[in-house]
């Protein structure tokens, strides 16, 4: 019971550093909440124009959420590691120092999901490129990834690549469901076809 708490702790402090922030802020860019869609995710320092920074972003917010899970699996185990996964996510999108307002968590899921099983984690990343170079739309990709990676999770388990299929999809779709809800300003627009194009100068509100 320790070692749950300690992993859902110290993974929620890991997913809490907001690296879009710290970033942008060193960078001489200002508060990048006050920018585009307010958040602090990578998508977002992407509108200060500074690709380099939002590429930093996306490794570090990734590398948070492979951290928490790797730190759960060699220090407990067992479903310390699903603990700590749920909570980096957590921690990312409602940090406790910017008052519970963070990132939609894309990049952090994607650190979790190569940290549990790594071939899981590559598929999120292709199926987010198919999609955005079919559909050109950022959070349409993120929402299909997010939303079939409960399918490959159970089949990395199939495969011998993961080690609970039941509580590894269990978790993806938990966490899929938290970027459902993070993304639902972009499912409105979506419905609407109001929702911007990747490279596109429109801001999201």
């Amino acid at each position: 019971m320790i070692g749950y708490v300690l992993a859902a702790v110290i993974g929620y402090l890991l997913g809490s550093i907001p690296f879009g922030l710290l970033i942008t802020q060193a960078a001489g860019l200002g508060d990048v909440r006050k920018i585009g869609s307010g958040n602090i995710g990578a998508t977002n320092v992407l509108r200060t124009g500074r690709r380099e920074l939002a590429a930093l972003t996306l490794v570090l917010d990734a590398a948070k959420g492979f951290a928490a899970v790797m730190v759960a699996r060699y220090l407990w185990g067992g479903d310390a590691i699903y603990i700590a996964a749920v909570a980096v996510l957590l921690g990312h999108c409602f940090p406790v120092w910017l008052r519970f307002k963070g990132g939609k968590g894309v990049a952090t899921f994607i650190g979790v999901l190569l940290g549990i099983a790594w071939p899981v984690g590559l598929i999120f990343c292709v199926v987010w490129l198919v999609v955005a170079l079919a559909q050109r739309i950022s959070s349409l990709s993120a929402l299909t990834a997010a939303v079939t990676s409960p399918i490959f999770a159970y089949a990395a388990w199939l495969m011998g690549w993961a080690p609970d299929g039941t509580k590894f999809a269990g978790t993806a779709a938990l966490l899929a469901a938290l970027l459902i809800y993070n993304h639902r300003a972009n499912i409105g627009r979506l419905v609407n076809g109001t929702e911007p194009k990747i490279g596109s100068e429109k801001k999201s509100p």
